[in-house]
């Protein structure tokens, strides 16, 4: 197969930042990408339906003259959203979901749900309104082994939220272990994004010849056993899950540092990374359908009616891309490609 055409794709989990960095970042996924769950953790926090239009606003400036692109507007969950930020958000029409972050599980989420029980009103609320709830599914106990924290999450949070709230819409975001994708299969309104590092690489990654910063994200990388499955998952044609590339762009020096930044930028190579996975695993006949079908089935939204093409070209993942006079390394940086966005 030397190309491969498929219905324009969508990225279901994105952090664009703001700013310059916005501008920067935002033109890699306008070329791949028709629409994008945009992430509400910036500084302050996109809380109120103000705050999202006025997001929206300067992400809809940044897209490049004569392309096309929908930035899909979410809301930052905290112990202080009402029910009526709910009905206002879903009235909206461009707000499409509301995330949770437990407080200090990853960047920026000092904001976030310091206990879940707190949200139980707005919870009712969203299913009532058919609203998705996106989750970064870890526990932040300092006790809990981090790479237990997905699995922990489900167990202490997740299943007594399902019982609740047995109606309630949730995407577990980013899901890492053979745990997440075992619940996504067996309760009912749960789908799952998974990312292009976590379906490439186990924890091996981070530790090769040294510590591997730009392999470093939340929830982390896991064992080996744990990235089979969610390949298997994937590639199996199942629309429970979906592609999300939650793609964080962190200059380098944010990343090569003491106390380095979790994200990976992969904006800008997303769908030739997924491409790899799936012609790996000899289920080239499948990505369409994670790429660009499940996903707006489940947000029941329609899907994109335009194409593009994936040509089998080799070339080099570039080792830094220039962003806000400094530099991003994207995931995978100086490997050799097979697959090229034409």
């Amino acid at each position: 197969m030397e190309t491969l055409t498929i219905t324009r794709p969508d990225d279901w989990h994105l952090h664009l930042r703001d700013g310059e960095m916005l501008k920067a970042v935002l033109p890699h996924t306008v070329r791949q990408f028709a629409r994008a769950i945009v992430m509400p953790n910036l500084k302050p926090p996109v809380r109120s339906l103000s705050d999202a239009a006025a997001y929206r606003d300067r992400i809809l400036a940044a897209i490049p003259e004569g392309a096309q692109f929908e930035p899909l507007m979410t809301l930052y969950l905290t112990d202080k959203t009402s029910p009526d930020d709910i009905l206002a958000a879903k009235a909206s029409g461009f707000v499409k979901a509301v995330k949770y972050y437990p407080a200090g599980a990853t960047t920026n989420s000092e904001f976030g749900v310091t206990d879940i029980t707190l949200c139980d009103a707005v919870f009712e609320a969203m299913q009532q309104a058919e609203m998705p709830l996106l989750m970064h599914g870890e526990v932040t106990d300092q006790a809990v082994d981090i790479f237990d924290r997905e699995k922990v999450f489900i167990e202490q949070q997740l299943i007594p939220l399902k019982q609740r709230f047995p109606r309630l819409r949730v995407v577990m975001e980013h899901i890492t272990t053979a745990d997440a994708v075992e619940f996504v299969l067996d309760s009912n309104n749960i789908a799952a994004t998974i990312t292009p590092q976590h379906l490439l690489f186990s924890r091996n990654a981070l530790f090769q010849g040294g510590i591997r910063p730009h392999f470093y994200c939340l929830p982390i990388l896991k064992r080996e056993r744990h990235r089979q499955v969610l390949l298997k998952a994937a590639t199996s044609g199942n629309p429970k899950f979906f592609l999300g590339t939650d793609s964080a762009p962190h200059t380098r020096e944010r990343k090569e540092t003491s106390c380095g930044c979790a994200g990976c930028f992969s904006a800008l190579h997303a769908m030739e990374l997924y491409a790899a996975v799936f012609e790996q695993a000899g289920a080239l006949d499948k990505l369409e359908a994670f790429a660009s079908f499940y996903g707006p089935d489940y947000y029941r939204l329609p899907r994109n009616t335009q194409q593009i093409m994936l040509t089998k070209t080799a070339w080099k993942v570039p080792d830094e891309v220039s962003a806000v006079d400094a530099a991003l390394v994207p995931l995978w940086a100086g490997n050799e490609m097979n697959w090229k966005v034409a």
